[in-house]
């Protein structure tokens, strides 16, 4: 009978501490023009070649700016396929460093 309980107890801390997933939808820019506005550094004739050139020039991370807050995205590399489009973010959310481990990232219908 303890074996049980202590076997639910374990079932629901493991419930509670794991962080739900969620969905964010925005637009992939990087963290210097973290607000999707390349009009400041226009490292390139576009916003990608932009968000591309602030992450190999200044080391900028891809990011997801859903209109209000940017968020750092963990797949950085799946990331630069979407750069300037408008996405569909799956993942859990670190609220204190705001980075959204990616679960999965497709185009935004």
């Amino acid at each position: 009978m303890r074996y049980l309980a202590f076997v639910f107890l374990a079932a629901a801390l493991v419930a509670v501490a794991a962080p739900a997933k969620e969905t964010f939808t925005g637009i992939v820019t990087d963290s210097v023009c973290d607000k999707g506005d390349h009009s400041q550094m226009r490292m390139g004739p576009t916003d990608v070649e932009c968000a591309k050139a602030c992450n190999s020039d200044h080391g900028a991370l891809y990011v997801l700016y859903d209109g209000k807050e940017s968020y750092t995205l963990s797949d950085q590399q799946n990331a630069e396929k979407y750069l300037a489009k408008k996405v569909t973010v799956v993942g859990t959310v670190d609220a204190k460093t705001k980075v959204i481990q990616v679960e999965s990232i497709t185009l935004a219908k």
